[in-house]
């Protein structure tokens, strides 16, 4: 909140990790009128508990007397660190069957969460109250998508992910990329079906997707408690050596 003051922009959004720890903190952040970026999304699970909590967030703003059309949030869904980390274990399976699924895992997680983005909004029968008080929707948005295995295409993660609402964040490498020879063209409608056979045949394997993405979450959790360490060491050793 004291950020959001002296910043004082309104395209400010306010990063929040999708912990368990951190989704009240996104109810109450949105409570508050203050539009928040929703990051360390990597489950179907955890992702509705995301909606859950920005659908109560925005209520609780509305019934606070915020303009609700001032409110944004996204909702940041991690794409190729699944696939760096299921492809490890179908390489090690070794059989036709898994090396068969080697860069499928990532694309239709994402695209599974875009189904879950089209039915929890459209069945929450409170969206629709607040949306015609001025709410906007939560977007899903595409992070991590860079290509990290070079034999798959370099716009791998931004052409397979195109739909309505839709936000990816892609490094300028992959920007490069896509604007020399990307698709654009929308590519997830209709790929619910396969995306659901994917992650069955995943479970054959005895490739426990929700395994995997938790060891991500706990990851990227650490990765962002050493890079806030690192800063206030930094901004402490400057501090040391102007009072030296």
């Amino acid at each position: 909140e004291e950020l959001w003051a002296k910043v004082d922009r309104p395209n400010v959004m306010i990063k929040i990790p999708a912990t368990l720890e951190g989704l009240p903190a996104i109810t109450a952040t949105l409570a508050k009128g203050i539009s928040v970026n929703v990051t360390l999304i990597f489950s179907l699970e955890r992702y509705e508990q995301v909606i859950d909590a920005f659908i109560e967030g925005i209520a609780q703003a509305a019934a606070n007397g915020h303009d609700l059309k001032h409110i944004g949030s996204v909702a940041s869904f991690f794409v190729s660190r699944v696939d760096t980390a299921v492809d490890k274990l179908l390489e090690a399976n070794g059989s036709e069957e898994a090396k068969a699924l080697e860069g499928k895992a990532a694309v239709a997680n994402a695209r599974l969460a875009y189904e879950l983005f089209e039915k929890k909004f459209a069945a929450d029968p409170r969206w629709a109250e607040l949306e015609a008080k001025g709410a906007k929707k939560q977007r899903p948005l595409w992070a991590s998508t860079g290509t990290k295995n070079a034999a798959y295409s370099d716009c791998k993660y931004v052409d397979e992910l195109v739909a309505e609402h839709v936000v990816n964040t892609m490094p300028e490498k992959t920007l490069n990329a896509l604007a020399d020879h990307g698709n654009g063209a929308a590519s997830i409608k209709g790929t619910y079906e396969e995306s659901h056979a994917i992650m069955n045949k995943l479970a054959e394997l005895g490739i426990n997707i929700k395994d995997v993405t938790d060891k991500l979450e706990a990851d990227g959790v650490a990765a962002f408690i050493k890079s806030w360490d690192s800063v206030i060491a930094d901004v402490q050793s400057g501090i040391d050596r102007v009072n030296a």
